[in-house]
């Protein structure tokens, strides 16, 4: 993936969508970067183009969305709110991440500790123009 640029939320969906081409079972994508910065549209270009037909909407509050239905279930979690890795496992991370999908985690960096050594970092930034950045990272 490397580097992309995109100057709009619907950039941001499709280059989900793209990526979501590669996904196998037991993928692991940790998403990082600043509020805005544009996680859950890539996100919703995931969910799009692996066929689940939900609306996708942030986790922030409940923690996890499961979107079934499509070639590979997606779990999205986000970790902004919680405080420590033991919340994180109470929600079951440990069961997703050696399940039958896709997990995608939201602020990922929170507990790096808790996810695979296969795991994909892609960190989401802010240009100055309004353009956002999305940079794949070991």
């Amino acid at each position: 993936m490397g580097t992309i640029i995109s100057q709009s939320a619907d950039e941001t969906i499709a280059h989900g969508r793209a990526h979501a081409a590669a996904l196998r079972r037991g993928d692991v994508l940790a998403l990082c970067g600043d509020l805005g910065a544009g996680k859950t549209h890539f996100v919703k270009g995931l969910v799009a183009a692996l066929g689940a037909t939900a609306g996708v909407t942030s986790p922030t509050f409940t923690l996890i969305h499961e979107y079934l239905g499509g070639r590979l279930p997606l779990y999205h979690f986000d970790f902004y709110r919680l405080e420590d890795e033991d919340e994180a496992l109470k929600i079951g991370l440990d069961e997703y991440l050696n399940g039958d999908g896709v997990c995608v985690i939201e602020w990922g960096d929170k507990f790096p500790g808790l996810l695979p050594a296969h795991t994909q970092w892609l960190r989401f930034t802010h240009r100055a123009d309004g353009a956002r950045v999305i940079e794949e990272s070991a």
